[in-house]
């Protein structure tokens, strides 16, 4: 899944980049420990592995962070205190898959779940990582002409 959501978020950046959407991917090691390499290697694991092929994302990637525990970034704090969970009920078993704790309801679940904040920096909107690029897209569209018919 991971690669064919990484071509879909380039395009995805590409077709919205002139009315100033922009997306911000943050990469992390929490899940199954899924992005094991240092910040310098990630670009070329990008491009060399997966997706291969000489990727290379037209987005913003930021250094790795930790997304939920004790340790997470400031950002994912504010985005998750003010937005719903993607999902209404537990983990499940987590053993060996998931490097944090406390576990909480509202953590990010797993890689690419993905958040769309408003131009006041408020999130708008959370989607659960394994909903399809293509339902983002359609979700970001219709917030847009939402937000062009309040300033009419």
């Amino acid at each position: 899944m991971s690669f064919i959501c990484y071509l879909e978020l380039n395009a995805l950046q590409q077709e919205l980049r002139d009315v100033g959407f922009t997306i911000l991917g943050i990469p992390c090691n929490q899940f199954g420990m899924q992005e094991p390499g240092k910040n310098n290697e990630i670009l070329s694991a990008l491009k060399y592995v997966r997706p291969g092929n000489g990727f290379v994302p037209n987005f913003q990637l930021f250094e790795k962070v930790d997304v939920n525990g004790v340790n997470e970034h400031t950002l994912f704090t504010f985005l998750k205190k003010i937005s719903l969970s993607t999902l209404k009920y537990s983990f499940g078993n987590p053993t060996n898959r998931l490097f944090w704790e406390p576990l909480k309801i509202n953590d990010i679940k797993w890689n690419f779940e993905k958040f769309l904040v408003g131009p006041d920096g408020r999130p708008v909107m959370r989607w659960f990582p394994r909903v399809n690029v293509s339902e983002v897209r359609a979700d970001i569209l219709k917030y847009f002409h939402q937000l062009v018919q309040k300033a009419d």
